[in-house]
């Protein structure tokens, strides 16, 4: 196989030489509303990987980035914080054969933390992409939560840009008893995030 971002004979669709020169975590922070958001790279970064979520590739291109940032995040969260805590992706809706963001809460999963696949779908499946904050703002996503209450949870998506769709996220949880701990996405379309 190639790999998919410089072409050259590989084991894993992003070979070791890309991952560590191209794809270095640039982690950032942003805050909105009441909820932290921790992403691991600027949008641009990643933007042609990202694109390829609803195509054949995208099942083992988001594999290898959940592998790179997910992953290693959840061990070191874990390793200072031994208690159960929960992971919800935002909408693992299926399509293409496979949930990008599905992809991305399995990879979470370890002794001290759990998946709950599927456990916060959305009802309205308008497409946000391209669309400005007041589509978004007029268009919400009721989401439906059916998974446990009274627990911790990390939320988890792989963009974020306007904060919108993760602030419905929590309220929602928060209306069904959960606490929302932070929230993790692959990529943040602001420029301007902090850098930890």
């Amino acid at each position: 196989m190639r790999c998919y971002s410089c072409s050259k004979l590989s084991l894993f669709i992003l070979c070791e030489v890309c991952v560590k020169q191209l794809f270095p975590t640039e982690i950032s922070t942003r805050t909105i509303g009441t909820l932290d958001v921790i992403s691991f790279y600027k949008y641009t970064t990643l933007e042609f990987l990202l694109h390829t979520k609803h195509k054949p590739e995208g099942y083992r291109i988001y594999k290898a980035l959940a592998k790179m940032t997910m992953k290693p995040f959840i061990e070191e969260f874990v390793e200072a914080d031994d208690r159960l805590v929960y992971i919800v992706g935002v909408d693992e809706y299926v399509k293409s054969g496979y949930a990008h963001v599905a992809l991305l809460t399995r990879a979470m999963k370890t002794k001290y933390s759990k998946p709950l696949h599927s456990a916060l779908m959305a009802q309205n499946r308008v497409n946000y992409s391209g669309k400005d904050l007041q589509f978004r703002l007029a268009n919400p996503r009721n989401f439906r939560y059916t998974g446990k209450q009274n627990i911790d949870v990390i939320l988890v998506d792989d963009i974020i840009t306007t904060g919108i769709t993760l602030q419905e996220a929590q309220k929602v949880l928060m209306e069904n008893g959960v606490n929302v701990l932070f929230a993790l996405t692959l990529a943040d379309v602001e420029e301007g995030g902090s850098i930890l």
